[in-house]
């Protein structure tokens, strides 16, 4: 994007594994100040799990450790699937940018060294469309998943292979939501590169202010504008949350100028900008 675009500030909103494909929230110039709000948010995956057949990495693109023939029915893989869901307790793999003692977990296992690492938990809100293929000796099953963030899904299929007692790895993953953003309505590089070619970039940027829409939104007149750019609260309605709450803050044109956070002043609520995007 940098070199498409030729501009330096940019950021992207939660890392995919190498293997997989889907969507990638990435900011622009300002909008990198909220990248940290994105980070949270939960995300969802079309799922392709091989099993029988264990690697080092959980996918398909890692050194193959085990293979074991698959004796378990369908209602055995698709009990052991479901029984993931809710919330659950998750090994991060060696194969990841996890920090242990100040160094990456994938860093260690490339030096073929394995550390402990504590469960974390994570939540899978929901696993649907399952579907299980059997076709000349393989086995696999498909499914989507909607989950925290933190969660593993490479994790997630080789946990399930180890219930089954088969073994298993992701053999492909999409990534098919990041918090409000869904690969329907994504672009490729490719798509990028054309449009900023042919003058067309604006029409596929969204506002920052999209990708905050579970923010209350809250309109300050001028006056309030520069007392909030100033750093200094400005009064809000009661309404608006409670305190540590984050909203949105549009000028009296309608423009998005802050993430605003509610603070206390005396008795009554007040928003103080906790990251300013407008142009003052």
């Amino acid at each position: 994007m940098r070199g498409i675009l030729g501009i330096r500030k940019i950021g992207h909103a939660g890392t995919l594994d190498p293997d997989a494909t889907g969507v990638l929230p990435v900011c622009i110039g300002k909008a990198t100040k909220i990248i940290e709000f994105l980070m949270d948010k939960d995300k969802s995956y079309h799922v392709v799990m091989r099993l029988g057949i264990e690697t080092d990495t959980q996918d398909a693109s890692g050194k193959v450790l085990a293979c074991r023939e698959v004796t378990c029915s369908d209602d055995e893989i698709a009990a052991a699937v479901l029984s993931f869901s809710g919330d659950i307790m998750q090994v991060p793999p060696m194969y990841s940018a996890v920090r242990v003692n100040g160094k990456k977990l994938y860093e260690i296992a490339r030096k073929g060294m394995e550390v402990e690492r504590k469960p974390r938990p994570v939540t899978i809100s929901s696993i649907d469309n399952l579907r299980i293929m059997r076709e000349d000796g393989s086995v696999r099953a498909s499914f989507d998943v909607s989950c925290s963030k933190g969660t593993y899904i490479r994790t997630l299929c080789s946990d399930i292979g180890e219930r089954l007692g088969c073994g298993a790895h992701m053999e492909s993953l999409v990534r098919t939501r990041s918090g409000p953003f869904r690969i329907e309505d994504s672009v490729t590089l490719e798509e990028v590169e054309r449009r900023f070619r042919d003058g067309t970039l604006d029409r596929i940027i969204l506002g920052a202010d999209v990708a905050l829409t579970a923010f209350p939104a809250f309109n300050l007149d001028a006056a309030g504008v520069r007392r909030l750019a100033n750093g200094q609260a400005v009064p809000c309605p009661e309404s608006l949350g409670r305190e540590g709450d984050m909203v949105r803050v549009y000028d009296e044109d309608g423009n998005f100028i802050s993430v605003g956070m509610i603070t206390c002043q005396g008795e009554r609520s007040a928003v103080k900008s906790r990251k300013w995007l407008g142009g003052l």
